[in-house]
């Protein structure tokens, strides 16, 4: 495969994405943001406890 095939095939790929809006409709962008916000948190908690100074 070729470095212009490969191009574009991600041409082709892209523009028929961009026909159907991109959006999933199960995707609720305050779900996915609260998720993400979490999580992070989580992360954040789990690596100050693991950074104390003892």
């Amino acid at each position: 495969m070729s470095l212009h095939h490969t191009a574009a095939q991600l041409v082709t790929l892209a523009a028929e994405g961009g026909e159907h809006g991109g959006n999933h409709e199960s995707l609720n962008p305050a779900v996915t943001g609260g998720g993400a916000l979490l999580i992070l948190l989580l992360l954040l908690w789990i690596t100050t406890r693991f950074n104390r100074d003892r």
